[in-house]
């Protein structure tokens, strides 16, 4: 099942994706007098509201994949199915806790001048302030425009509650997964590799942190899809594409630590909730591991595509 928000209402409202490509607004399509009006109107809300949210759901997507090509046309007409193309939002575009993995794919640290193999997964917190939907621009920032790069990533979205869990609780917290863009302003870089004391570099790593909350700077989407429509994530490609060009490449074998590792270890201090959301960490392939370097420009368009969820497309523009 593929979960949307769609973009038609201040915060969204909450969608199902069909296999045609419609898109089913949940609010309108529940059926009067029944349970299905209980339902909440938020992706966020109906992940709070556990399985019973979800059985909602899957039973108002199964009856309207069911429809014949005339009942479609009549739901069109009243607006409880929309056309595909129709503008979404991140899948949760305001969750409590915005997390992202970092120095998570063994050929990504070897592109980094040899950066260490982590003993433990790393992560910081990132803005909630930064998510921006599929299909949506992205300013390059006034205070740091030249060196703008892609981390196209696979996000965990949390469906139950996820404090010290061991890898196999972190596996049964997971809702499902949906594409990422981690987009880093890198001007820290040059100042990082060339700091002589710990504080002097403890400062510029600060200011890479900093580069990773701009406003758009988190792309996700197109859709939540439900972590039991993979048999094994691993197996997915994810691919990172600028203006065409296939940028990263990879499926998730090449993690050095496992997904569940990661939100396990994570969870020791986090306390997820449904709704939440975690980078997985970026590949190799990202611009600033490449020599000559690549950045992002104003007119550029990126895309972040993983095998079953779909394609995450964004603009760059002039702020």
């Amino acid at each position: 099942m593929k979960l949307v928000t769609i973009n038609n209402v201040p915060g969204g409202s909450a969608g199902a994706l069909l296999g045609s490509g419609e898109i089913v607004n949940l609010a309108l399509a529940a059926r009067p007098g029944t349970l299905e009006t209980w339902m909440p109107t938020t992706v966020r809300g109906i992940l709070e509201a556990g399985r019973a949210g979800m059985d909602l759901v899957r039973g108002i997507v199964s009856r309207h994949e069911a429809l014949a090509p005339a009942d479609r046309e009549g739901l069109l007409a009243q607006g409880i199915l929309m056309p595909p193309g129709t503008p979404l939002l991140a899948p949760v575009p305001q969750p409590r806790l915005l997390i992202a993995a970092g120095l998570a794919f063994h050929q990504h640290l070897k592109e980094m001048s040899g950066t260490p193999v982590p003993s433990k997964p790393t992560a910081f917190m990132k803005s909630v302030n930064s998510i921006t939907g599929p299909g949506a621009a992205v300013a390059i920032p006034k205070q740091a425009p030249s060196h703008v790069d892609f981390e196209g990533e696979l996000a965990v979205v949390f469906g139950e509650h996820c404090y010290q869990a061991t890898p196999d609780e972190a596996q049964r917290c997971i809702a499902g997964y949906t594409a990422a863009n981690d987009i880093s302003a890198r001007d820290w870089v040059f100042d990082v590799f060339g700091a002589k004391e710990v504080w002097e570099a403890r400062q510029t790593w600060e200011v890479n942190i900093m580069g990773k909350q701009l406003p758009g700077f988190t792309p996700l989407g197109p859709a939540l899809v439900t972590a039991d429509e993979f048999a094994d994530i691993t197996t997915a490609r994810l691919q990172t594409r600028l203006n065409g060009q296939t940028m990263q490449s990879v499926t998730f074998d090449d993690l050095i630590f496992t997904i569940n590792q990661t939100i396990s270890y994570l969870s020791q201090w986090y306390a997820f909730a449904p709704g939440d959301v975690l980078l997985t960490g970026t590949p190799a392939g990202v611009g600033v591991g490449r020599k000559p370097a690549v950045y992002m420009q104003a007119g550029d368009v990126v895309e972040v595509e993983i095998d079953g969820i779909g394609i995450l497309r964004n603009v760059l523009v002039d702020a």
